[in-house]
């Protein structure tokens, strides 16, 4: 065993790298469901945004360009939920689970092609002086650009839900559909929009895994984190700022584990493989502790006849 292997610089700026994709999933998921609305398709949208941003980035040489496609691939998938549920009225957590395994089905039948090959790099962004400053620069100034992108999301949907009238109108839908459409607000309209915008975050945070932190494809390469997502917006109790936070804290245990095996740390590998599911889940738990509760429509669907 041997600690000093592990460069904790290097750790903190591989854990927001972990912690990304996470982040990218969990807060479109926690907008879908401040409109009302559960989509458990989130793992389906990110495995699909992971082969389109993947094969994307190959064919065109651009990676920016994967993560553009790829929130389009999430959105559309996200298009056939929305359908399903907000017109055909169909229950959301069956269409949830067929959107997944449609995209665990779809991404496997797309990606066979593109097994072994690398995808173009993305640059990280320099920022004079900034990047070049000794430990700061390199965990904070010396990432990519979806990377950051993912932080502004965050801090931007915590705006719009906290202060804007878009948000009052987005959390009034998921508290009380009915009630909303009564003062004459598009209840469908809103709803499908959350669900768009959710599965571009979600197509986003498969391709960061796809393009970024694990540059290739393989079969079945998201290993649960759309579900991981899930519950995380629950854990979080649905605010912006605790996702970021369980994100990063799942993030970080993953990164940890990884380098505490690399270590010869004298612990079996399925303990440590476990070990950021349940650290994660202990200490949301005990964040969420206030007794916050879910939008009270959640899961329902909107009739307009009533």
């Amino acid at each position: 065993m041997d600690l000093s292997a592990i460069n904790p610089v290097l750790l903190i700026a591989s854990l927001m790298v972990a912690a990304t994709p996470l982040l990218l999933a969990a807060v479109g998921e926690l907008v879908v469901e401040k409109a009302g609305v559960l989509n458990l398709g989130v793992e389906g949208m990110m495995i699909t945004g992971a082969i389109a941003g993947f094969a994307t980035a190959v064919e065109s040489g651009s990676p920016l360009f994967g993560f553009v496609i790829a929130a389009v691939a999430g959105a559309t998938l996200s298009t056939l939920f929305a359908i399903l549920t907000q017109f055909a009225k169909a229950n959301q957590v069956a269409s949830g689970l067929s959107l997944t395994l449609f995209g665990l089905g779809i991404s496997a039948l797309m990606g066979q092609s593109y097994v072994g090959i690398k995808p173009p790099q993305m640059q990280d962004i320099h920022i004079p002086v900034l990047s070049d400053l000794p430990v700061v620069g390199p965990i904070l100034f010396g990432h990519d650009i979806i990377l950051y992108f993912g932080i502004v999301l965050t801090a931007v949907v915590w705006v719009v839900l906290k202060y804007t009238r878009v948000g009052l109108i987005l959390r009034a839908v998921g508290e009380n559909h009915d009630a909303a459409h009564a003062l004459g607000y598009k209840v469908l309209r809103i709803r499908v929009l959350a669900i768009l915008f959710g599965g571009a975050c979600a197509g986003m945070g498969g391709a960061y895994i796809s393009l970024i932190r694990v540059p290739q494809w393989t079969e079945g390469m998201t290993a649960g984190i759309g579900w991981i997502a899930l519950a995380l917006v629950v854990f979080a109790s649905w605010k912006p700022w605790r996702v970021l936070l369980g994100a990063y804290l799942f993030g970080g245990v993953t990164v940890v584990q990884l380098n505490l095996q690399a270590a010869g740390v004298a612990i079996p590998v399925e303990y440590l493989a476990m070990s950021p599911y349940l650290i994660t889940i202990v200490v949301l738990v005990i964040l969420s502790a206030d007794k916050s509760s879910a939008p009270a429509a959640l899961g329902s669907n909107f009739h307009a006849s009533r």
